[in-house]
């Protein structure tokens, strides 16, 4: 079934491909296809779950001894492979600009899989823009250059579906985003004893995102900000509890480059805020739970969780041949008093790298890669340290 699918999505895609560039000819239009292959191999030296051996997620790491397979296990996989298209067309509401893009990296109800999982579907015109794209609450040019797919624990992540307004754009802009809401819950150390079967989550609202950045001759600054309003309602009316209650969360995250040479860029970034996990790269939960004992109809609740990401990163290039990257985040979580012993409270994620660039759209690489997982509140912690080689081979037509 999954090989009908992808020959399907195969030739669906071939027709989006030719109308794309029939309409750019007819339109006088700007039509680029672009992309790379790449394959992955490395050596996992402890344990992760086996849906994630080819990436550092620090809340996929083992929360009690024994969880995984035995240490020690090869990886092989091309699932980093990508394809987009961008189409951008003049006219007289300003340039309609147009991105499909997808990867092979299943995540979800795919994790583990090579399938083909969408990146982005978006548009925009003008001041304008609606679809699947990059939440302005995160900033993509914290990513550092590392051949590992995941990327740092602590920084915000997401593509979102969104409708957005840029009201300046360039080097130095400012965007406004109403973003398709979700959160993440768990009933706690009361998961199994019914208080929640009836308990539902709801989104009245959209979420609302911000940000701001200022450019400067040795960089850029960047403040971007996230407000949201989550609901959730108590369904049983047989009982004399109510769980019915809401919460809302907020964040701000700070993020810049810093150009200290032509050829060395730091990457920073400092969030904090409350029930953001979810638009975290390697976020836990929103809403935990808290003991209320002084009101009996309400002996449980739901809290908002406090959460800080961290990313410091240098990227460097020595010559046109050889590349390098190296650096360290975070992510902690406050948890609700609640909270299950083994629950992912804090995450770590280091390496560094040395990449090497034998011609134009080749690159081949070699990475040392650490992690390191932490429990609420049983003392557990874990750990792994991986070694990654990769081949990308690139490529744009315009």
């Amino acid at each position: 079934m999954r090989l009908i699918f992808n020959m399907k999505a195969l030739i669906s895609l071939t027709i989006l491909l030719l109308n794309f560039s029939l309409n750019a000819q007819e339109q006088n239009a700007s039509f680029r296809i672009y992309g790379h292959a790449m394959a992955d191999m490395g050596y996992n030296f402890n344990q992760i779950h086996p849906d994630w051996t080819d990436v550092v997620r620090p809340s996929q790491l083992p929360s009690y001894d024994g969880q995984y397979n035995p240490d020690g296990n090869v990886f092989y996989g091309v699932r980093q492979t990508r394809l987009g298209v961008e189409s951008i067309v003049p006219n007289d509401l300003g340039d309609l600009k147009i991105i499909f893009e997808f990867e092979l990296f299943g995540t979800g109800v795919d994790a583990g899989q090579t399938t083909f999982r969408l990146r982005h579907a978006y548009g925009e015109l003008g001041q304008f823009g609606a679809g699947q794209y990059w939440s302005p609450f995160m900033d993509i040019d914290v990513f550092p250059n590392t051949i590992e797919y995941w990327g740092p624990t602590g920084m915000v992540f997401f593509r979102n579906i969104q409708f957005r307004w840029m009201p300046i754009k360039g080097d130095t802009r400012l965007t406004f985003a109403l973003e398709r809401p979700g959160a993440s819950a768990d009933g706690g150390v009361y998961q199994q004893n019914g208080y929640w079967d009836e308990v539902h989550g709801r989104f009245p609202l959209p979420d609302f995102s911000a940000e701001y950045r200022q450019a400067f001759n040795w960089g850029y600054l960047e403040l971007a900000t996230m407000l949201r309003y989550i609901e959730w309602d108590d369904l049983n009316d047989n009982d004399n509890i109510d769980l019915t209650d809401s919460a809302m969360g907020w964040g701000l995250n700070l993020s810049s480059n810093v150009h200290f040479t032509k050829s060395t860029v730091g990457r920073f970034q400092v969030m904090y805020g409350e029930a953001v996990q979810n638009y975290m790269n390697d976020g836990g939960i929103d809403i935990g739970i808290e003991n209320n004992p002084d009101d009996p109809s309400m002996p449980i609740k739901g809290a908002a969780q406090p959460v800080l990401g961290i990313v410091a990163f240098i990227d460097h290039r020595w010559n046109e041949q050889f590349s390098s990257s190296a650096g360290f985040s975070m992510l902690d979580i406050d948890h609700a008093n609640a909270q299950v012993p083994d629950s992912y409270a804090q995450g770590q994620y280091a390496l560094a790298n040395l990449l090497y660039y034998p011609v134009k759209n080749v690159m081949a690489g070699v990475e040392l890669q650490y992690g390191k997982r932490k429990n609420f509140s049983d003392g557990f912690t874990s750990d792994i340290v991986k070694v990654q080689f990769s081949f990308k081979y690139s490529f744009s037509s315009k």
